[in-house]
């Protein structure tokens, strides 16, 4: 046996004195007293800043504030503001040993700063663990979530949820690329069709912020045209974040950034990217690496620096409300970051909102137009089928269709594809009068009337109360209508009559992105038209009072938006493009589709929104739940003394087996809804004093605002500032 092979089988006693001093070493670091992991009990603190202030991701509005813990000296280099932490939470003040609180559960949440001392007396305990050195919560986004928060009645754990992301640890090891270059400024190309497009994309380009409210001309152009203004805001050094609608808006835009500028100058931010490719993406923007931001609703949060610009397109689109509490609209989202980065905005679609209206009449911003004749030129011509036409109509009786759209869609396919827009299932008609067609509304708070039943009663939507005597204000009639007038056979009848002709769909289980230009009859549900190689020949726009009697306050505006949308696919007049609408041509959106006006009916239906004390001149906040519930939260919570309660008001039973829509009741359960209404500049004391009230309920046990029952298993509030569907 050699030497070698003998010190290897003699164990320690064999070793050289090297490696047994080697050994004592670390029987004796070993032997020494190390902090108890998670609970750093004994462990020495960080000698600068030792207390950190976190944001713990609880999720309930009486905890939404900060708490201190403390630094132990191991995390001091990674506990930096704005990263990820674990901390405990629920540690009872008799549970303290060595000087640390110990117990409670494990949690999230984010160091929001370090300080020298704690406003707390008593003994902290001390950080869990840093998640990781990356510091994902700015200061500029924390200061925006706090302010949705308090716009919403909500808590800021809640919106830190949709503003960050969820970690990926491979995303965050792989480095961001280097930022590239400064573009150079894009020429006016399409914008130059505006009066003040031109001038819009200079201010960009030279670092300013102008504010424009953008009434977009029909065609595909709009996708170049936000392009172009996103490359003019990155050739003056800042950054720029657009929001669209869906994904297909989102794909356009990107490819015409990508024309414009070329790959990695801008991330493309959405929930079907994946958790890691949208983690990568978000810490490239977060990082600096890239400053342009193309995403859907989840990134109106987007962390871009020095931002320049923010752009929303189609802000009258149901996608922009997000359905998790609280329930912020992307829209505000971004108005709040204009005011908070002071950077440039511009809302653009087809149609126009009264929100839109009501910055323009305010002043905050300026109208981006085209001239009459520019728009005549670009939109198609738009015919009318009222209720008279199909009455004498013979084969509109017969075939549920009038002939003129016979006439339309046959001219239409020997020059390219038709698309036939059939609103979606699931509609309810308002009360309207029978001769005018206005709607029928509450006399005490110009609710909206519903017809109780089989009988002749009615009563508000809004209050509750009864109108047996009611009367239309505009003509003096008494009769009402309810009923929905036009074709309802759509797919299956045109098939028949064009049984040479291919037949697409798009709607909800499957929408189309794309046509080709040859002819075909394309159904689409509104929102899911697809775009055609060249436009659309033709557009039917069919069952007009399905859209037009909806219980809502903007049925009339959203029917407008609607049709706009998908006239706007459809080949100029010059080109041939016609479009035939069936609802009654007297009607205001229709009268204002067939001029092409969206802005004149967004104005008018502002001035009066603004005489009747309706949003958004006004502020407006749902509280729903069972009966008994819904009183109590009344009774307790301490409104603003301009506050005005209209109801409560039975909702409508979801039934079981059936889809169950968003903030809708359980299946089963029978709830009512208040609506509390406050004048301008009291929304932020309405939305407190509503949070404040649901806080202190929350701290009962009696419930949760967030949908899930609360600590005491009683009945659930929702409570929700701006809701979009208020009757």
């Amino acid at each position: 046996m050699s030497s070698e092979n003998g010190q290897a089988g003699g164990g320690a006693e064999g070793a050289p004195p090297e490696q047994l001093a080697f050994i004592r070493e670390s029987v004796r670091k070993a032997k020494a007293p190390k902090a108890k992991p998670r609970t750093w009990r004994g462990a020495a603190l960080a000698k600068e800043l030792p207390v950190a202030r976190v944001l713990v991701d609880k999720g309930v509005l009486h905890l939404d504030r900060y708490f201190d813990y403390a630094v132990p000296e191991e995390l001091d280099a990674d506990a930096q503001p704005g990263v990820r932490v674990r901390v405990r939470f629920g540690a009872g003040r008799h549970r303290v040993r060595e000087g640390r609180r110990e117990g409670g559960g494990l949690i999230d949440g984010f160091l929001v700063e370090r300080v020298a001392e704690s406003d707390y007396s008593g003994p902290l305990a001390a950080l869990a663990q840093v998640v990781s050195p990356e510091r994902v919560l700015s200061e500029e986004l924390l200061g925006l979530a706090r302010a949705v928060a308090d716009r919403y009645a909500g808590g800021l754990a809640d919106v830190l949820q949709l503003a960050v992301p969820p970690r990926s640890a491979r995303a965050e090891q792989r480095p961001s690329p280097e930022p590239l270059p400064v573009p150079a400024a894009p020429e006016a190309g399409s914008w130059g069709r505006y009066e003040r497009g031109a001038a819009f994309l200079e201010s960009l380009a030279l670092g300013g912020a102008p504010r424009a409210v953008w009434n977009a001309l029909p065609g595909p152009e709009w996708s170049e045209e936000l392009a172009r203004a996103v490359v003019a805001t990155l050739a003056s050094g800042r950054g720029a974040l657009v929001v669209l609608p869906d994904g297909r808006a989102v794909a356009r835009v990107d490819a015409a950034l990508t024309s414009l500028m070329g790959e990695g100058r801008h991330a493309v931010l959405t929930a079907d990217a994946g958790p890691e490719k949208r983690y990568r993406e978000w810490l490239a923007v977060r990082r600096g690496s890239v400053r342009a931001v193309v995403g859907t609703r989840a990134a109106m949060f987007a962390p871009v620096q020095d931002l320049g610009l923010v752009a929303l397109w189609d802000d009258g689109d149901d996608s922009h409300s997000e359905l998790h509490a609280p329930q912020p609209h992307a829209r505000e989202v971004l108005l709040l970051r204009a005011a908070q980065d002071k950077c440039g905005f511009l809302l653009g679609s087809w149609s126009c909102t009264v929100e839109a209206a009501q910055l323009v009449e305010s002043g905050w911003a300026r109208p981006l137009v085209a001239g009459r004749e520019q728009v005549r030129g670009a939109a198609p011509l738009v015919r009318t089928v009222g209720d008279g036409d199909l009455a004498r109509d013979e084969a509109a009786r017969a075939a549920r269709l009038p002939t003129l759209a016979w006439q339309a869609v046959r001219e239409g396919l020997r020059h390219g594809p038709v698309l036939v827009q059939v609103p979606r299932r699931g509609y309810v008609p308002r009360m309207a009068c029978a001769n005018c067609r206005a709607p029928a509304r509450c006399r005490h708070c110009s609710g909206p009337l519903e017809a109780q039943g089989s009988g002749a009663d009615l009563r508000c939507g809004w209050c509750g109360r009864d109108e047996g005597a009611w009367h239309c204000p505009e003509c003096g009639g008494f009769r009402l209508r309810a009923q929905v007038v036009g074709a309802r056979r759509t797919a299956e009848e045109l098939g028949r009559a064009f049984p040479a002709v291919p037949v697409r769909t798009s709607g909800r289980e499957h929408v189309l992105d794309t046509v080709p230009g040859t002819p075909s009859l394309v159904v689409s549900t509104p929102g899911a038209e697809p775009v055609a190689e060249g436009g659309y020949a033709a557009a039917l726009l069919l069952d007009g009072w399905a859209m037009l009697g909806r219980p809502d306050l903007r049925a009339g505006e959203d029917a407008l938006r609607r049709w706009i949308a998908a006239a706007s696919l459809v080949r100029p007049q010059r080109g041939g493009g016609t479009v035939v609408v069936v609802a009654e041509p007297t009607l205001r959106p229709v009268q204002a589709l067939v001029r092409w006006d969206p802005v004149g009916h967004a104005v008018r239906e502002l001035a009066e929104r603004a005489e009747l004390g309706f949003p958004p001149v006004s502020r407006m906040a749902s509280v729903a739940g069972p009966g008994e519930a819904v009183a109590e939260f009344l009774r307790a919570v301490e409104l603003p003394p301009e506050a005005q309660v209209l109801g409560p008001v039975p909702v409508p039973v979801t039934a079981v087996g059936r889809p169950r829509r968003v903030g809708a009741p359980p299946p089963g359960e029978h709830w009512e809804r208040a609506l509390i209404r406050v004048p301008p500049g009291r929304g932020a004391a309405l939305a407190a004093a509503l949070k404040a009230a649901q806080a202190a309920r929350m701290a009962r046990g009696s419930g949760s605002g967030s949908g899930a029952g609360g600590g005491g298993g009683e009945a659930v509030v929702r409570v929700r500032m701006d809701p979009p569907d208020i009757g």
